[in-house]
């Protein structure tokens, strides 16, 4: 005897691309943020004079590796 049916599969939802899509567009907002972010602090950086990165162990050359230090891994 076979027996049948009628519920979907399972896993199934109409609110799934709803969902990626709120994901995705959050973690994107999020990116741009975190962009922002780094970019006002590498001004901040650069706005100081030689002897002020000096005392924060920066030199002018490397402000921006200094900011992406956790991307760049050094």
């Amino acid at each position: 005897m076979a027996h049948t049916t009628t519920q979907p599969s399972v896993g199934f939802s109409i609110a799934r691309p709803f969902v990626a899509f709120a994901h995705h567009f959050g973690a994107w907002i999020e990116r741009i943020a975190e962009a922002n972010s780094r970019q006002d602090q590498i001004k901040y950086l650069q706005a100081l004079n030689d002897e002020q990165l000096a005392k924060l162990g920066i030199k002018r050359e490397r402000i921006v590796y200094h900011v992406f230090a956790d991307r760049f891994g050094v």
